[in-house]
């Protein structure tokens, strides 16, 4: 393996600022699956709300597939007139209470990953990061009506008892958070993690209950003060706007009905009708085949 020290570079001042205070690592990717876009809120709600400073730059251009994640480009009339390009960084940044974190952000790498996560992990180790916490959406058959269930996961499964009875065992394509908290765990640090139920039929767009119901599990978690501010309101707004809807969809109201059936027997009983592996699989599939869409379409882009 090549040295991961070759893939990224250091603002110095700001690594030297957290000398001997062991700052929590959040890391929020973008390219896995994450229904209601989850875990990409959570990044700009943190970096546009919490005066972030820059702290590593990975040499993107080494990890990223350009041919199959292109950046937008904006033509108008006769001149490109802009450029969004992809930037994987760590930030430092500083929440309410004055307490220092470090938020990972950006698409994850499509290459190198062993590199990559041995870069992120080298890091960790330097700063003697003692907690590594993500979170993300997955697609579930879950009404919008409804409390947001949170999965958990961690290195130490004895810090994860309340999970609801929706999923036993499953396998998926991994995610380089998830490999990342892996070989953290290997290491003998702890990672953290949390999954916001995502009702299908908002999968696609921008979910704010999800993205706050995960944010509150973080900070559950870790102790940071990061307050929810404008996803509390979004999320209160996305509900509201779902309510006329139901009311006024011939489809939707029935679907949301048993949907609510199903959760409530979740939540009496604790042994609902769980979904087939089949299922799931089936989900995850339609979730992935709708990203090829326009996000600002459909009834699945409530912001």
């Amino acid at each position: 393996m090549l040295d991961p020290g070759g893939l990224y570079t250091v603002e110095q001042d700001v690594w030297e600022s957290l000398a001997g205070s062991r700052p929590t690592l959040v890391h929020l990717l973008e390219g896995y699956v994450d229904a209601g876009q989850v875990a990409k809120q959570l990044s700009e709600h943190i970096l546009g709300t919490m005066n972030p400073e820059l702290m590593v730059t990975f040499d993107h251009d080494q990890l990223h597939d350009y041919r199959s994640r292109r950046p937008a480009m904006v033509f108008d009339t006769n001149t490109w007139t802009s450029l969004t390009d992809y930037r994987l960084a760590i930030h430092k940044v500083t929440d309410a209470s004055g307490r220092a974190f470090l938020l990972l952000s950006g698409p994850e790498p499509d290459t190198q990953w062993n590199r990559a996560a041995a870069a992120v992990l080298g890091i960790v180790e330097q700063l003697d990061v003692p907690l590594l916490v993500t979170a993300q959406g997955v697609p579930m058959g879950v009404p919008h009506t409804r409390p947001v269930l949170v999965t958990g996961h961690a290195t130490d499964p004895d810090l994860v008892q309340d999970n609801p009875v929706w999923i036993d065992r499953v396998t998926v394509p991994g995610s380089f958070s998830a490999m990342i908290e892996w070989n953290a765990g290997q290491t003998g640090r702890l990672g953290r993690g949390f999954v916001a139920h995502v009702p299908h039929y908002l999968a696609p767009g921008q979910y704010a209950p999800g993205a706050l119901a995960a944010l509150e599990r973080i900070r559950e978690a870790t102790g940071l003060d990061v307050p929810p501010g404008e996803l509390a309101t979004l999320a209160l707004q996305t509900l509201s706007q779902l309510e006329g809807e139901v009311e006024s969809d011939g489809e939707l109201g029935p679907l949301v009905k048993a949907l609510e059936q199903q959760y409530d027997e979740l939540q009496a009983t604790g042994r609902p009708s769980v979904p087939s592996a089949d299922e799931i699989g089936a989900a995850v599939e339609q979730f992935l085949a709708e990203q090829g869409d326009d996000p600002e379409e459909g009834r699945a882009t409530h912001q």
